[in-house]
């Protein structure tokens, strides 16, 4: 129970987050980044009878329908919580704080509004959620179409940057398209900073008690291997085993203290699936 309330917590933390960015970054200033807020900024425009947010609200709502129809209801809780969350986030900073443009700055805007999205759509995305939206229309296009997943969402988003383009002019339409290459490289470096972790192999002569205090004190696992010296000729052992930077930091003082002449390799591993880290899914 602890455990999914902090998913839901960070869930929470990441669409807030995106939320901002849209508020005071990209809806100001008409940047359509692609996605479902892009969409609903370019209707909006045409139909200002509803707000940027109720729109937005309304597009998931339909696109989730649809998806339950020809894609099935396999979008998971997670999911739908981020995707509706979003759109009600959205509304709850426009109520409440009436945001205006940070900046007018198209290029500011763009880059910093992208950044904070971004990091926010990791935070969702390490989650094992997504925010909704245009992954449905991706789910379906490679279903009837055989594109593939990511094909389909740059498909989409250049869609809605063509309409960004006709509707507020190419200059926005080019800023919309900066944020979204921007956009994939940021969430993929802030995803692989969240889940980077040490991968160390270690001679001792102590390796009992290092392997001891991995498995004991740290709860990791450890793998041994047989080796040889190249130089003495004797057999040894090498401790093979992958921990998060904390534990490592932890690993490296009580291998201080048992044996200080051990001989460490460290690798930096940016994900690792399987027991006692991210189920393989």
């Amino acid at each position: 129970m602890k455990k999914i309330g902090r998913e839901y917590l960070l869930i929470t933390v990441g669409i807030v987050m995106v939320a901002y960015a849209m508020e005071y970054f990209f809806i100001p200033n008409n940047i359509a980044a692609g996605g479902v807020t892009g969409l609903a900024i370019i209707i909006n425009y045409y139909l200002p009878l509803l707000s940027v947010e109720i729109y937005s609200f309304a597009f998931n709502v339909i696109l989730f329908i649809i998806g339950f129809i020809f894609i099935g209801g396999n979008f998971g809780v997670k999911t739908v919580y981020s995707a509706l969350g979003l759109s009600g986030s959205m509304w709850l900073i426009k109520v409440i704080f009436n945001p205006v443009a940070i900046t007018k700055d198209l290029m500011l805007a763009s880059i910093f509004g992208t950044l904070v999205s971004a990091l926010g759509m990791a935070i969702v995305f390490n989650q094992n959620a997504s925010t909704g939206g245009t992954d449905i229309i991706a789910k379906i296009l490679n279903k009837f179409f055989h594109v593939d997943i990511g094909k389909s969402l740059l498909l989409v988003d250049f869609i809605v940057i063509f309409l960004s383009g006709i509707t507020f002019g190419w200059d926005v339409g080019m800023y919309a398209l900066l944020s979204i290459l921007l956009n994939g490289f940021t969430i993929d470096r802030a995803i692989e900073g969240f889940n980077v972790c040490k991968q160390v192999m270690i001679i001792s002569s102590k390796n009992n008690e290092i392997s001891k205090f991995i498995m004991d004190e740290l709860e990791r696992g450890c793998t041994i291997f047989n080796g040889k010296g190249a130089y003495t000729g004797n057999d040894t052992y090498v401790l093979y085993s992958v921990i998060n930077r904390k534990e490592f930091i932890k690993l490296k003082y009580f291998i201080k203290e048992v044996d200080p002449d051990a001989f460490i390799s460290v690798n930096e591993v940016h994900e690792v699936l399987g027991e006692g880290f991210k189920k393989i899914e």
